[in-house]
């Protein structure tokens, strides 16, 4: 039998390597649960990009894989947040992934995880140690879109504390700002001022709603002016020479 040429090995052992692509990373989560779920993220992402309309110096999405492997291997070490925010970055929508060491180094200020049955215990055990002790996530919380259980922890020397509510049942998100609570059982944004952060249709009705009172305003007015003359002029008295 003629022996292998070292070339022949040589292209064998390059065809076996496993090699880790050190370019742009996809995201691999796995479908959502529910139709609330997928609803639940959108609102997230929605109202926060209303709020801050103005800036351009955070990353906010949604079930996107996040690779933070101190071995920098897509293979490793990775989670998929149900939404998070990351401040003091870029608006750049065409990531497919948060890679922590192609980013500088950052995990997200704010996790909210969306509770399911089969990802509850995870999210509540497991993801909540990972953010706290590796992410060092100053913010998480989640929420069930069918139970409306509701919860927050902030991280205070290293460990997360409950976040007390507020008198209407809201948690506040220093990261963010922001209160969290639920309306019509969403999980919403609240300003400090106590008023929901719209989305952007919300935001379009309220401006059709606004723009028509204004019109009807200026028809009442109109209205009123046009009864006044008719007065004047009962009375004899020209109202262009008042």
């Amino acid at each position: 039998m003629t022996p292998s040429s070292p070339l022949a090995i040589d292209q064998k052992d390059k065809k076996d390597e496993i090699i880790f692509p050190q370019g742009e990373f996809w995201s691999d989560e796995p479908p959502l649960e529910s139709n609330l779920h997928l609803r639940q993220i959108f609102i997230l992402i929605q109202c926060l990009e209303w709020a801050w309309k103005d800036r351009d110096d955070y990353f906010a999405t949604g079930n996107l894989t996040i690779y933070y492997s101190p071995n920098q291997k897509k293979s490793e070490d990775f989670r998929g947040p149900d939404f998070f925010v990351v401040l003091g970055t870029t608006r750049n929508q065409e990531r497919r992934s948060w890679v922590v060491w192609q980013e500088g180094g950052k995990y997200p200020n704010v996790i909210i995880e969306v509770l399911s049955d089969s990802t509850a215990k995870v999210d509540r055990e497991e993801k909540k140690q990972i953010y706290q002790d590796i992410f060092r996530t100053p913010d998480y919380f989640w929420f069930d879109p069918d139970s409306l259980e509701f919860q927050g922890f902030t991280l205070i020397s290293g460990v997360y504390q409950p976040i007390e509510p507020n008198q209407q049942g809201w948690l506040w998100s220093q990261q963010l700002e922001l209160y969290l609570g639920i309306h019509q059982r969403q999980l919403r944004y609240f300003t400090p001022d106590g008023e929901l952060v719209p989305s952007p249709e919300e935001a379009a009705e309220q401006e059709r709603q606004r723009a028509e009172q204004e019109r009807q305003r200026a028809e009442q007015e109109r209205q009123r002016a046009e009864q006044l003359e008719e007065r004047l002029r009962s009375l004899g008295i020209d109202p262009n020479e008042l």
